[in-house]
């Protein structure tokens, strides 16, 4: 058999690779319309050492990227953090984050003084006295928490949180896509907080409370696995190679390629986003192409900093929410964070810009936006010495994809029309997660049930 695979970001070279280890005799192509493979999995090099402008870590209490990285004679390179506590920047000033959160959303209001005000704080412990809740379908993560804990949680805790995983607005997000566990548990309870403390003590318990460390990276970078999977996965993975058109016949499929190439395949998964696999689709499974329209990108940059050795604030970084007025949404102290980079004392840092519906600073161009950055890290971080040994832009153009309310029901709409279509699959950041393991997930799911 010949299996291809449209997109060579991480779903697609795991996918492939997944293949190879249950089909070791089939032909497995994977197509890649950029120049690299890997997709938002990439890395520089930053005053002489690797480092991660996509994904920096990986979540180490689920199994999936471990279990790669194992497989993939990595698990020596595995490299724990020395501190993972952040702090958020607010108006009034910097203060640790609360632990003990979901995603942000407190399970009582101890702990909460100084991230929030003494009038945010009576809001969250007055919500035992508020009717009793009931969720019956999907509601936007900052509609619901604005209603039952008040402003102050959504735009100091939530946002800044939900901001740097998604690059979206809490008020747009979806609860039932961007966080399963808690709408999962208020279905079955009466407020907020109650529901958060049973989606935090479901969780310790999938884990078996494990004590070991939340993330994990490997000391090549995260950016490193596309290039260790596309060799080790066997397939020809060809760069620089644009699917136009896929169509369905007798044997398969056809998938024409820009130039007019047409390559015969037996079964295909599109790793692509929503856009190029709503085009794909439109001939063979068009079903599936108004959901996945549904589903925008935001587009955003990252800036990493390398500055001379200096005194730091204590912790691994910074979250900055949008009512600071800020042009960054966080800082990554990364030669604090992990021991690997603070090689030769440099103080290693990087920050990200742009969110959903707001890329007005991602127009400057990447002096002048490295440029301002830099001053904003530099004042975030009280830098002694604010002039940076060595810089590195890196642009994300439609980057991460939106999980608006009444994604779960997209997903399914585009997940049945096209396994209504026998050989083909579809996986990737734009269904049921964009970190590293959900990805990951969804690959090896796709090519179980192709195989």
């Amino acid at each position: 058999m010949r299996f291809v695979v449209v997109g060579g970001g991480l779903t697609g070279l795991t996918a492939a690779w997944e293949w190879r280890q249950t089909h070791p005799d089939d032909e497995v192509v994977v197509l890649e319309a950029a120049a690299r493979p890997g997709g938002k999995l990439d890395r520089v090099e930053l005053a002489g050492q690797w480092y991660d402008t996509g994904p920096e870590a990986v979540l180490a209490r689920v199994p999936e990227a471990l279990d790669l990285v194992r497989e993939l004679g990595l698990g020596d390179q595995l490299v724990a953090p020395r501190t993972t506590q952040a702090a958020v920047v607010l108006p009034e000033g910097s203060f640790p984050l609360p632990a003990g959160t979901v995603l942000g959303v407190p399970t009582s209001a101890a702990g909460l003084d100084g991230v929030l005000t003494p009038a945010g704080v009576a809001r969250v412990a007055a919500e035992a006295d508020l009717p009793p809740l009931r969720v019956d379908g999907d509601v936007a993560v900052g509609r619901l928490l604005r209603e039952r804990l008040g402003d102050e949680v959504v735009d100091r805790l939530v946002e800044p949180l939900l901001g740097g995983v998604y690059a979206g607005r809490a008020d747009e997000l979806s609860l039932a896509a961007t966080m399963p566990g808690l709408f999962a548990q208020l279905r079955r309870c009466s407020s907020v907080l109650a529901a958060a403390t049973a989606a935090r003590d479901a969780g310790a318990r999938s884990r078996g409370d494990d004590d070991g460390p939340v993330f994990m990276t490997v000391a090549p970078g995260i950016g490193s696995l596309p290039d260790v999977l596309a060799r080790a996965g066997g397939a020809e993975v060809r760069l620089g190679t644009r699917a136009e058109r896929l169509r369905r016949t007798p044997a398969g499929f056809d998938v024409q390629l820009a130039g007019g190439e047409v390559l015969a395949a037996d079964a295909v998964l599109l790793a692509t986003p929503a856009g190029p696999t709503a085009r794909l689709l439109a001939g063979v499974a068009p079903d599936a192409v108004q959901p996945l329209a549904g589903i925008p990108y935001a587009s955003m940059a990252v800036v990493a900093m390398a500055f001379p050795a200096q005194p730091l604030p204590a912790g691994s970084g910074l979250l900055v929410p949008p009512v600071t007025g800020r042009l960054v949404k966080g800082v990554t102290v990364s030669s604090a964070k992990w021991p690997h980079l603070s090689a030769g004392g440099v103080v290693r840092v990087r920050s990200s810009v742009g969110r959903f519906g707001d890329d007005d600073a991602l127009h400057r161009d990447d002096a002048e936006l490295t440029a301002a950055v830099v001053a904003d890290v530099a004042e975030l971080l009280q830098l002694e010495r604010p002039e940076p040994l060595d810089t590195r832009l890196v642009r994300w153009d439609d980057g991460l994809p939106q999980y608006l309310v009444g994604h779960p029901g997209r997903v399914a709409a585009v997940r049945s029309a096209v396994a209504a279509v026998p050989g083909l699959g579809v996986a990737g950041a734009a269904y049921e997660g964009v970190g590293v393991p959900a990805c990951i997930r969804d690959a090896r799911r796709a090519v179980a049930g192709l195989a």
